[in-house]
């Protein structure tokens, strides 16, 4: 079962009314966004994006009842300038980012997001993207490897772990995510192997991130959302790791510094521990939320 991450926290923030025009750049099953439809009727309109298009599915299901009040959109939120131009919308009350990867996506066997289920190595949130994880895997040259899983993963063995790959892959194309995983377990020193997370976790995030441009998407999704705010409405942003967390953290920054954002989270929001264990997927979560200034 889905579980908005920091549903309560988010309301508290967002603070959404009868009337308001709010967006959900990241909305997923629907989880968030049910609960701010319900608090911005009668008059108000949700904007949902996404770029799953089996997420956006599950989405409409979850929200039929509010139907009319929303419109789901099969796009990137980097893109938040000419959505909200084609829709005709110059100012918006409120905005929300979840980062993560709803449990639908890392449960899917397709996918290819986990390396707790063998599945063939793709990794893409949206399909119509042409560059999958195994392209990256079996195409790339040792030392680019080595780059990106320092870069987008933090990895501390990534010279090791790319060595391995290019050293396995002479034998035939790494084709699933258990092949994967199992080629950076071996690369890993085994006092490293058993520590609180899987030895490939990082490697995982690396690869889904240059897959899907996710940095990018962020530093320019952010931006827009930030300008399209009307004075005194709220922009909230989950994350789940350090390099997303660092650009929120850099912007909100930026912004303030021109005057025009007030930061109300001088240290990100954790879960309640509660909640962490209720959900142990949102342990990792740090929330962050400004407000345009009037």
């Amino acid at each position: 079962m889905h579980r908005p991450v920091m549903i309560e926290e988010v309301m508290r923030y967002l603070d959404p009314e009868p009337g308001e025009v709010i967006v959900d750049c990241t909305v997923g099953e629907g989880g968030h966004a049910s609960r701010i439809l319900g608090a911005i009727r009668p008059g108000g309109r949700l904007i949902g994006i996404d770029q799953d298009e089996e997420v956006l599915a599950r989405a409409k299901e979850k929200l039929k009842d509010y139907d009319g009040l929303y419109t789901l959109l099969w796009e990137n939120f980097k893109n938040l300038d000419s959505i909200l131009k084609r829709l005709k919308v110059t100012r918006i009350d409120g905005a929300l980012f979840d980062l993560g990867l709803s449990s639908f996506q890392l449960e899917a066997p397709a996918r290819g997001f986990s390396f707790q289920r063998e599945a063939p190595l793709d990794m893409r949130m949206d399909k119509r993207r042409k560059i999958t994880a195994f392209d990256l895997v079996n195409h790339l040259a040792q030392a680019e490897m080595s780059k990106i899983l320092m870069d987008f993963g933090e990895e501390r063995w990534s010279n090791r772990i790319a060595r391995q790959i290019v050293r396995a892959r002479k034998n035939g194309p790494i084709t699933t995510t258990t092949q994967l995983a199992e080629i950076v377990r071996r690369a890993v020193p085994d006092r490293n192997r058993y520590k609180r997370i899987h030895p490939a976790t990082r490697t995982f995030q690396a690869f889904r991130i240059v897959v899907n441009q996710e940095l990018e998407a962020l530093e320019t999704g952010l931006s827009a959302t930030i300008e399209a705010l009307a004075e005194g409405s709220m922009v909230l942003v989950i994350s789940f790791h350090s390099l997303e967390d660092r650009i929120v953290k850099n912007k909100f920054k930026k912004f303030a510094k021109a005057g025009v954002l007030e930061i109300l989270t001088k240290k990100p929001i954790r879960p309640q521990a509660d909640e962490v264990r209720v959900n142990p997927r949102c342990r990792s979560a740090r929330l962050r939320v400004g407000r345009k200034k009037r």
